[in-house]
């Protein structure tokens, strides 16, 4: 399998709340973090303090990263757990969202054998590997991120037109993998993430082109990369029915995460109105009566922002 694209991302040497809040979290969780992955819009703006930098921990096992066995044991029941962290030096914040997972549950996540795209779906943009305790680490972590991209067109392929262009191609796929989720982002955020990552797409789809199956194929025309792919009413229907499936399964999902939030994200229900607001644009009030019993009145709560459209 091919090398995982470069993609360039920030460096802890290069700033000290980056580094501090790295050390930090490696202590929290009792120096069992083999790998760290940054992925996400502040990923793609260049900028680590515009909104929350999304960091991924992979761990090597869940009941060396924590103390408490209630953590350990939700974060292997309901693969990720989910924190917020933050880190102030030089009278600037760097605010993080910070997501925990095994290296066990990664590879499995980002395989082809994983149904849901929860994983290979997210891990099909361009991410960067800010650390790694080894050089093998750094190799299984490079052939996971390779996987979940052919996960996520190998999935996707049956459902696309049997020639077009790549960046199309990716547009779509991404937007499959997005509507599995309950979602924040404006319409339109999987063009925009596979335009401004147009390279890193073309890149990973010339060199993994081979083992999409023997119908696709990749060719260069009036500058643009397109492809070729012949896939059968089956494959068409199966995979129809296989999106389907996913989309009730991965929205689902998104709630029994949202609940499990509330337990292990220290102020999580300020986070989840601080996301719906940042991307929604609208205001978003938690009632008090949902902050004094969240398992009681979160469901009305949530199904009021649905309704008005606030997450898809």
């Amino acid at each position: 399998m091919s090398r995982y694209p470069t993609v360039a991302g920030p460096d802890a040497d290069d700033d000290i709340n980056l580094r501090a809040l790295l050390d930090d979290l490696h202590q929290r969780h009792h120096n069992a973090i083999c790998a760290t992955l940054v992925y996400g819009s502040c990923l793609r703006t260049g900028d680590i303090y515009d909104g929350l930098l999304d960091l991924y921990l992979i761990c090597n096992r869940y009941r060396e990263a924590y103390h408490r066995r209630t953590l350990a044991t939700a974060n292997w029941l309901l693969p990720p757990n989910v924190f917020y962290a933050e880190m102030s030096r030089n009278e600037k914040t760097l605010r993080a969202k910070v997501t925990v997972i095994s290296l066990r549950d990664f590879r499995r996540g980002c395989s082809h054998a994983w149904f849901q795209s929860y994983i290979w779906g997210r891990f099909s943009q361009p991410t960067h590997i800010l650390h790694a305790s080894s050089q093998q680490v750094r190799e299984q972590i490079e052939r996971c991120l390779v996987e979940a991209a052919c996960t996520l067109l190998r999935n996707a392929l049956p459902l696309m037109q049997d020639s077009g262009t790549v960046s199309l191609l990716w547009q779509e796929a991404l937007a499959l993998s997005y509507s599995t989720e309950l979602r924040t982002e404006r319409a339109g955020r999987a063009a925009e993430l596979a335009t401004v990552s147009e390279s890193f797409y073309h890149t990973i789809t010339r060199a993994q082109a081979a083992s999409l199956g023997p119908g696709f194929t990749v060719y260069d025309s009036d500058g643009e990369l397109r492809y070729r792919n012949t896939i059968s009413k089956t494959q068409r229907f199966s995979a129809k029915l296989a999106w389907f499936l996913r989309k009730v399964q991965g929205k689902l999902l998104s709630i029994t995460r949202l609940v499990k939030a509330l337990f292990t994200f220290e102020g999580g229900l300020d986070y989840i109105a601080w996301k719906l607001q940042r991307h929604s644009g609208e205001q978003i009030v938690i009632p008090e009566k949902v902050r004094r019993a969240p398992l009681i009145h979160m469901w009305g709560f949530f199904w009021g922002l649905y309704r008005r459209g606030v997450f898809k």
